[in-house]
């Protein structure tokens, strides 16, 4: 079985960030999800389960950060291609997302990022196959 990652946000209003991800053509796995928490399936082993902050303080003694002002963590997706890295950048920008960060283009690597309603940090990039071959 191949590890999977679970990566755990808090969210203030989980309906708000639902539709934000749903109009970027994710889904969400029912099994994983209830009134107060959402499992966001990114890939075949990758998934964000967005917490209504109450439930997120269940899992931590901490204070959850405020991503409008401080960045607890940069999350990076990869597309399969420059295009497809602007289009989804467009898309999170049109449908409530707010921009974060310059585009970087380094010619074998492209991308640009943008924050969710809750303002997380997201990057999604592309890399030239060819730049990579041979490396590992």
């Amino acid at each position: 079985m191949p590890q999977m990652i679970f990566v755990n946000l808090p969210v203030k209003d989980l309906e708000t960030t639902k539709g934000f991800f749903g109009k970027l053509g994710y889904s969400f796995n029912p099994q994983f999800s209830d009134d107060h928490t959402a499992c966001l399936v990114i890939s075949d082993t990758i998934f964000a389960m967005l917490l209504e902050e109450p439930r997120f303080k269940d899992f931590t003694k901490k204070e959850i950060a405020d991503a409008s002002t401080t960045t607890e963590v940069i999350l990076a997706l990869s597309a399969d291609s420059r295009e497809k890295v602007d289009e989804l950048v467009e898309t999170a920008l049109a449908s409530g997302g707010h921009p974060s960060g310059e585009t970087q283009d380094l010619g074998f690597m492209y991308g640009r990022s943008f924050q969710d309603p809750d303002h997380h940090n997201w990057e999604v990039v592309w890399m030239d196959p060819s730049a990579v071959k041979g490396q590992g």
